[in-house]
């Protein structure tokens, strides 16, 4: 997934307001009769008593808050606000407040992403969303890529190590967001986590050793929930942690909350999910089944690749027009900033404008005899400018090589090759979809037009697409105020089917016959004009 424009950036809002039904963390009111010579219950359980007539089934207080929330419930004069955790295995209590009853409830949603972590504050009350904010992940010292972090994760020292870079961060994203609520970090009383598969377990401090060894197999798929104390996390000691459930190594917690952030779980008709980060993730289907994979479709479009592949930031080139007659470029970039790379957006729209152009052919090979005189001879072969150096940043020259065209042409193929191979796998046509919902990044900034022409996306109308935004957060949030969501994501997890993309030959089948603009079948893309070699 690109990158948001900032790094650390907060927003604070005043007007977004989620809907509640079923919080995480909810308040009860309580009043007790103080202890007496004829009434020798014990604190705890006086409390649990009163609590008894509001909340369904046995309440549970974990081992190291029944001192505390019972010596505070005493020191209250056995009247106040508890806080009580609504968990699957039914209510937990968390602490005890005296009168009066707290105005806000801060609890914390969070898409713990490869590169970057972004977060949601929201008033448990009153479902008022206090503070959206990002931070960069820390453990990106350690490699930019999942697999570089699995690998030091092995080393001496290496999980710890990412374990408490990902902590910090979400330390210092927290606080960054209560801050601008006017709060502190430790008021926040609960925390939803969505992330993939390896983040959760760096999360945790999880061995992610089998993830990449065959047959990819997580230490846990849904690990229950545990207390902020328990990570080492600066939240209030007793807020609970409840973590997205996920399929697979590669299949997460994240995916299951963009499924139950588009409804794609109770809708009548079929639709199809995809989300594009470190991996590509799809899912296809309706209230009545689920069918997902995921495979490496996304490195050339977050910057992974192309050399002057960056993330979206200040600086990006994140639209480009090609004219179709000339060849030459028009951009514009994140912020206005003078351009200093491209990212997954603008790439796209280049390398579909180059190809209408004709200054590259169906294999994507750049043309010297095409149009225009924007080819030059670099140290590495040829390369198209796509801005000056007078108006790069720091005077220099955006370039497209043709090693970064090969990238995205394996980018690109590896999409179509996934989506075809999952329509494929349960008898449907794209034309059966009733609509594709466009996650993160790449669904806000792609054209979904050119990727179109790349062969990327399927040939449907315009209209079909959807973009959904973060849907991992969107999820995340609703876990937070939605007892049924929490409920739907475990029951996601139990039917949906999971296709292992891995030893899977339609799929390498596929990826070789979309290694073209469009395709090696034009019939499949009948509005992409196709030219001969």
């Amino acid at each position: 997934m690109e990158s948001p424009s900032k790094t650390n950036s907060v927003t604070y809002s005043t007007t977004g307001r989620l809907s509640i039904s079923g919080p995480l963390v909810r308040l009860v009111a309580v009043q007790a009769p103080p202890p007496s010579l004829q009434d020798n219950t014990g604190d705890l359980d006086r409390l649990l008593r009163a609590l008894a007539p509001e909340l369904p089934g046995p309440i549970r207080v974990p081992f190291p808050l029944l001192g505390p929330v019972a010596a505070r419930f005493r020191l209250a004069g056995f009247k106040g606000t508890a806080v009580v955790n609504d968990l699957a295995t039914g209510p937990e209590l968390a602490d005890f407040l005296p009168a009066p009853p707290p105005v806000l409830l801060p609890l914390m949603a969070l898409d713990l992403g490869t590169t970057y972590l972004e977060a949601s504050l929201v008033d448990g009350l009153s479902g008022k969303v206090l503070a959206r904010g990002h931070e960069e992940n820390a453990q990106g010292r350690h490699g930019a890529d999942i697999l570089s972090r699995i690998h030091f994760a092995a080393s001496a020292g290496g999980l710890a190590s990412l374990h408490q870079d990902v902590i910090g961060s979400v330390d210092r994203l927290a606080g960054a967001l209560a801050d601008q609520a006017g709060l502190a970090a430790a008021d926040i009383r609960a925390l939803a986590v969505s992330g993939n598969t390896t983040m959760v377990h760096f999360f945790l401090r999880l061995d992610p050793y089998h993830l990449i060894r065959e047959p990819y197999i997580p230490l846990v798929n849904g690990p229950g929930p545990c207390r902020a104390a328990e990570l080492g996390l600066g939240l209030h000691p007793a807020a609970v942690v409840w973590l997205m459930p996920g399929v697979g190594s590669y299949f997460g917690g994240d995916l299951v909350s963009g499924i139950v952030a588009t409804g794609l779980d109770e809708q009548e008709e079929t639709a199809m999910l995809i989300d594009v980060g470190t991996n590509a993730e799809v899912v296809v289907g309706n209230r009545e089944w689920l069918i997902a994979c995921a495979g490496a479709a996304g490195p050339a479009l977050e910057g992974g690749v192309a050399r002057m592949g960056m993330r979206a930031g200040p600086g990006a080139i994140e639209h480009v027009t090609v004219d179709p007659v000339t060849g030459e470029p028009s951009w514009t970039t994140i912020g206005g900033a003078p351009p200093q790379g491209i990212c997954g957006s603008g790439m796209i729209d280049l390398v579909a404008g180059l190809y209408l152009a004709r200054v590259i052919d169906l294999r994507g090979r750049l043309r010297p005899e095409g149009p225009g005189s924007r080819l030059v001879e670099t140290a590495d072969g040829l390369a198209y400018v796509v801005a000056e150096a007078a108006a790069g940043a720091g005077g220099q020259p955006v370039l497209l090589h043709q090693t970064d065209l090969d990238a995205l042409m394996r980018s690109k193929a590896a999409m179509y090759a996934i989506l075809t191979t999952l329509i494929g796998q349960v008898g449907l046509r794209f034309e059966d979809l009733d609509r594709i919902c466009v996650a993160g990044a790449f669904g806000r900034h792609i054209a979904p037009r050119q990727a179109i022409v790349l062969g990327m996306l399927p040939d449907l109308p315009e209209t079909v697409y959807r973009p959904v935004g973060n849907s991992s957060l969107a999820g995340a949030e609703r876990a937070l105020l939605d007892r049924r969501a929490r409920e739907r994501c475990l029951e996601v997890v139990r039917r949906i089917t999971y296709l292992e993309l891995n030893v899977n030959q339609e799929f390498m089948i596929r990826f070789s016959g979309s290694r073209f603009i469009p395709h090696t079948d034009p019939r499949l893309f009948p509005s992409v004009p196709v030219f001969e070699r």
